[in-house]
């Protein structure tokens, strides 16, 4: 632990928050992180839901003090746009598989195929795939699939709240899907194929929406290397107050030093219910903690940290204090 705070304070200063990387195909989420951690210059670096290897598109990042705050935009819905080839089934559930089948089943019509995705929208029971990050006794299911060995898994409950066929051109069906964190669009893509008695994969994905954070700013790792070398980055960063879209209070003068030091203090001025989370700033505009409204109308830090103030945030601030 000692070890640990010697590295962070021994770091050289620089901007914290979020920054959004258009991942490219082929590239692992931990290579997103390490080349961010080489551009900014710190180790601490976190991803907010991990994509494929196949997968492009919308990754945040949470660089510095933000990192304290990835709890809490971890369960953020996600958009996806992709394909779907079917006829074919792989043993990763993708086309960086290996084809372990191939249909002799004609193909679907395109009323069939909506038919069938209608099904998929709602809370549904998936089972995560052999190649994931799933641990079973605290190893990875990958590690076992590429051992050649297949577990049982209990299904999670996710849901989809859209699944739509945005074209057809067989073998391969255009999907749109909007669904919860923790849904895997390869075992949607399979479970699809099997409702249709062809079997099928994912050809192709891209991630368009992760939580707060939209495709609009999702920056190619190759712009975001050139723009940290010529010392440039930090307008790109997406500010925790922003990205949060939490109630804000301003704390009075005497409350930082409360706050500051993990203390409660009083909320009769919040008008927020009991269990809303609140970023709490500084007079000068910092963000100096997450808070919770708690019964009897008081505020308790959640979360302890210091990012300097945004330049502009568009953010409902809580009632002014009396």
């Amino acid at each position: 632990m000692k070890r640990r705070r010697r590295r962070a304070e021994d770091e050289a200063p620089g901007p914290a928050g979020f920054l959004v990387v258009d991942k490219p195909s082929g590239w692992t989420s931990h290579d997103v992180v390490d080349a961010a951690r080489r551009w900014l210059g710190t180790r601490r670096v976190g991803h907010l839901g991990t994509l494929d290897p196949l997968a492009t598109g919308v990754l945040p990042l949470a660089i510095r003090e933000a990192t304290k705050l990835v709890p809490f935009l971890q369960a953020g819905a996600k958009s996806y746009r992709g394909s779907v080839r079917l006829g074919e089934e792989t043993n990763t559930l993708d086309a960086d598989g290996v084809v372990i089948h191939r249909s002799e089943a004609p193909l679907p019509d395109e009323a069939a195929l909506h038919t069938a995705a209608k099904r998929f929208v709602g809370e549904i029971q998936q089972v995560p795939p052999m190649f994931s990050a799933v641990k079973r006794d605290g190893v990875p299911l990958h590690r076992l699939a590429r051992a050649g060995k297949e577990v049982e898994r209990p299904p999670k409950t996710v849901t989809i709240d859209r699944l739509e066929l945005s074209g057809y051109e067989p073998p391969e069906v255009s999907i749109e899907v909007d669904c919860s964190a923790g849904t895997y669009v390869r075992a949607l893509a399979a479970d699809l194929g099997t409702e249709l008695g062809c079997g099928g994969h994912l050809a192709s994905l891209r991630r368009t929406l992760s939580g707060p954070f939209t495709e609009d700013q999702a920056v190619s790792p190759e712009q975001l290397a050139r723009e940290a070398e010529a010392g440039e980055i930090a307008h790109r960063f997406v500010h925790p107050i922003n990205a949060l879209g939490f109630p804000v209070l301003r704390l009075r003068n005497e409350e930082v030093g409360q706050v500051a030091h993990g203390a409660e203090i009083e909320g009769a001025r919040s008008p927020v219910v009991p269990g809303t989370l609140i970023s709490a700033i500084r007079p000068d505009g910092a963000l100096l903690a997450i808070m919770e409204m708690a019964p009897g109308r008081r505020i308790r830090p959640v979360r302890v940290l210091k990012i300097p103030a945004p330049k502009e945030t568009s953010q409902r601030p809580l009632a002014p204090p009396s």
